[in-house]
C-alpha cells in the first residue's frame, strides 16, 4: 500500500489518540496471570497488542469484548495451557520478550517466534538474565527467534543490565513473580516504568532503589480494572507536525504523561515549540493530561545521555522536525535505534537525504543541519510504522507531494492514523 502526502499550511483541531501500546500489553499480560476478571478500557487497537492478545488466547486465556472494554479472564500464575503450535508475536518485540519471562516458568514446553523483522532482532539481552534464573531456552543462530523454551523452576536473580530497556526489565520482573525470593534488575539509566507502576495495581508490591527495581516472589497478581491513557508516542507525530507548521494549534486529549516517556515534550520545548499540559490527573498509577501545541519557529537542539531512553521511539519524528529548525541538531547515544523494527538511524538518514536535508549519519545517532526546505520524494517506510508516520509528517512540510511506500505498516501501532490526520488538516 502506498500513501500520497500533500503539503499543508497548518493543523487545527482537537483529537484523542488510541490507548497506550506499552500499557495495553502489560494490562493484558498481568490480567491473564491474575485470578478473576480484569477489565481494560481503551485498549490499543494496534497489531502489536493484537499479537499479545492472540498469544495469550493460544495459551488458553479467555479474552472478549464487553461494550467499550476488553475483559481478560485470568488463570493465575500457572493456569496457562500448552499451546497447540508455535506462538506468533508478529512484529512485536514487547510480546516476545515479556512472554518469555512467563513461559520460562510454565510446566510445559513452548516455541515463540515472529515475523522476519522480529526474527532479526537480538534476544541475548533477555536470554542472559533468564538463563541466570535457571531458564532453559534455545535460540536460532545469533541468539534470535524462534525461541524454544522448556519450562522449569526459576530462581531469583540480581541482574545488572548493560542496556536501559523496558522490555528486558519487564521480562525479568515477570519471571521474578515465579521465583522464591527477591528478583532485582539494575539499569544504566531509567527506561519506561509502566510495569513497575502496573504491578501494584494488580496487588504485587514493587521496591525501587535508584535504578534498581525488585519484586519478591512467588507473587500472584489480583484482577484489576485498567483505563489505558492515550499513547504519547502516537501523539508525538501530531505534536511534531504542529510544531513544524507555524500556524498550527491542536489539542490532544487524555494522553499518558509517564515521566519516563515525556522526553518528547522536553525536546520540543527546547526547540522552541509552545506546549501546555492541561487538566493534569493520575489514574491507575499513570499520570495523564491534555496536551495543547502551537506551531512556531524551531531551533536545533542536542539530544544525548539519559534523555535518550525517554525519546527513543520519537527520535525519527524529532529528526524530521530538526530538518526544519534553525541551526544544528545533534543526536547521540541512540545506537539502540539500529536494532528496532529496522535500522532507524539509516532509515531516517536515507529518507531525509532523499528529501533534500543535510544529514550526517553517526554510529549512534545523527547530525542534522537546518533549516532546510524539504521537497517531495518517493520514500520507503522500510516496513517500520514509526518511519512511515515520521515521514508523513515530513511530507506535510515539504514542497510537492510525497509518496510513502508500504504505508500499511502504520497499523502495527496506529490504525486510523491517516484519517485522524486528515481531520486536523480539514479544520
Amino acid at each position: 500500500m502506498e500513501r500520497i502526502i500533500h503539503p499543508l499550511r497548518r493543523l487545527k483541531g482537537d483529537i484523542a489518540v488510541p490507548g497506550d501500546k506499552s500499557i495495553s500489553h502489560r494490562a493484558l499480560i498481568l490480567g491473564s496471570l491474575s485470578q478473576g476478571k480484569t477489565e481494560i478500557l481503551h485498549l490499543s487497537p494496534g497489531q502489536d497488542v493484537a499479537s499479545t492478545r492472540k498469544c495469550l488466547m493460544d495459551l488458553g486465556i479467555r479474552i472478549h469484548e464487553k461494550q467499550r472494554s476488553v475483559v481478560v479472564e485470568g488463570a493465575g500464575l500457572r493456569g496457562f495451557r500448552e499451546p497447540d503450535g508455535m506462538l506468533d508475536a508478529g512484529n512485536s518485540g514487547t510480546t516476545l520478550r515479556l512472554l518469555c519471562g512467563i513461559l520460562s516458568a510454565q510446566p510445559f514446553s513452548s516455541v515463540i517466534t515472529g515475523d522476519a523483522s522480529l526474527r532479526s532482532r537480538p534476544m541475548a539481552r533477555i536470554l542472559t538474565p533468564l538463563e541466570a534464573m535457571g531458564a532453559r531456552i534455545s535460540a536460532e543462530a545469533g541468539n534470535r527467534a524462534p525461541l524454544s523454551i522448556k519450562g522449569t523452576s526459576l530462581s531469583p536473580v540480581d541482574y545488572r543490565s548493560p542496556v536501559a530497556s523496558a522490555q528486558v526489565k519487564s521480562c525479568v520482573l515477570l519471571a521474578g513473580l515465579y521465583a522464591d525470593g527477591i528478583t532485582s534488575i539494575t539499569e544504566p539509566s531509567l527506561s519506561r516504568d509502566h510495569t513497575e507502576r502496573m504491578l501494584p495495581v494488580f496487588g504485587v508490591p514493587v521496591e525501587r532503589n535508584g535504578l534498581t527495581v525488585s519484586v519478591r516472589g512467588p507473587a500472584a497478581p489480583c484482577s484489576a480494572s485498567v483505563d489505558v491513557p492515550g499513547d504519547l508516542s502516537s501523539a508525538a507525530f501530531f505534536m511534531a507536525a504542529a510544531a513544524l507548521l507555524p500556524d498550527s494549534e491542536i489539542t490532544i486529549r487524555n494522553v499518558g504523561m509517564n515521566p519516563t516517556r515525556t522526553g518528547i515534550l522536553t525536546v520540543l520545548r527546547k526547540m522552541g515549540c509552545g506546549i501546555e499540559e492541561r487538566n493534569k490527573r493520575t489514574q491507575g498509577g499513570e499520570p495523564r493530561a491534555d496536551i495543547h501545541v502551537r506551531g512556531g519557529a524551531l531551533k536545533g537542539a542536542e539530544l544525548y545521555g539519559d534523555l535518550i531512553p525517554s525519546v527513543i521511539d520519537e527520535i525519527p519524528v524529532l529528526a524530521v522536525a530538526a530538518a526544519g529548525a534553525e541551526g544544528t541538531t545533534v543526536i547521540r547515544d541512540a545506537a539502540e535505534l539500529r536494532v528496532k523494527e529496522t535500522d532507524r538511524i539509516k532509515a531516517v538518514a536515507d529518507n531525509l537525504v532523499a528529501m533534500g536535508a543535510r544529514v550526517e549519519m553517526l554510529q549512534d545517532g545523527l547530525i542534522i543541519k537546518g533549516p532546510q526546505k524539504l521537497h517531495g520524494a518517493v520514500l520507503s517506510s522500510f516496513g517500520d510504522h514509526r518511519i512511515a508516520m515520521a515521514f508523513t509528517v515530513a511530507g506535510l512540510a515539504a514542497d510537492g507531494p510525497t509518496k510513502i511506500m508500504d504505508s500499511g505498516c502504520v497499523d502495527i501501532s496506529f490504525p486510523g492514523f491517516f484519517d485522524l490526520l486528515g481531520g486536523l488538516s480539514d479544520a
